[in-house]
């Protein structure tokens, strides 16, 4: 994992960390507005910037570790799907790199930013799940914890770029691109916001 080299800035009390993830990206001003997701979106400049998505980290070692991944290699990760892809991690690093120029280009934001915002609005809130008692199964809403939340989110959102790169003459790159940022505006043209409404509405209808 790349460390942090701390650069004098003019207010000494507040270090400024000069790693940039593609050395164009910064981690400084990246916001997450939803508290509760706050611990499990990994884009603290402090801990979590880095060059490349790529720590090389053992975060399968213990539970709930993951939570400490950086985001942006956490989505990365999700893209090694479907074994022809896995394990194709520079392949996968490329889409992202690619994926976050396109994204730069066409709001004029900071990909990362657009990235959380995307994690943020994609993942469903309550869900149903299959009581059964003697014999007798039906299904009751809950609500999700909050890493279950990111996880859902990235695995929608990469599973919506996949499919709709399928037989498309635009590339994986463009299509992840295109779904980050209607998932980050809240878009119902995005395929992971399509499907946490799906989620939701039929835990609503199980309560």
């Amino acid at each position: 994992m790349a460390t942090a080299v701390v650069t004098q800035s003019q207010d000494p009390s507040q270090p400024q960390y000069d790693v940039k993830l593609f050395n164009r990206w910064t981690f400084e001003d990246v916001q997450v507005n939803d508290i509760s997701l706050s611990d499990y979106i990994g884009v603290q400049a402090a801990k979590n910037a880095t060059y490349v998505p790529h720590t090389a980290g053992r975060y399968s070692v213990k539970r709930f570790r993951k939570a400490q991944c950086p985001i942006v290699e956490r989505l990365t990760n999700s893209l090694m799907m479907h074994g022809r892809n896995n394990g194709k991690k520079l392949m996968a690093v490329r889409i992202v790199k690619h994926a976050m120029e396109i994204i730069h280009l066409l709001t004029d934001q900071n990909p990362i930013q657009v990235i959380v915002d995307a994690v943020i609005n994609s993942g469903p809130r309550e869900d149903a799940t299959r009581i059964g008692s003697a014999g007798v199964v039906r299904r009751q809403a809950v609500d999700i914890s909050p890493l279950r939340r990111v996880n859902q989110a990235i695995y929608l959102l990469t599973t919506g770029a996949r499919e709709s790169a399928f037989r498309n003459i635009k590339t994986i790159a463009e299509c992840l691109a295109d779904e980050l940022i209607n998932a980050a505006k809240g878009s119902s043209n995005s395929y992971a916001i399509k499907k946490k409404d799906e989620i939701e509405r039929v835990a609503k209808a199980n309560r």
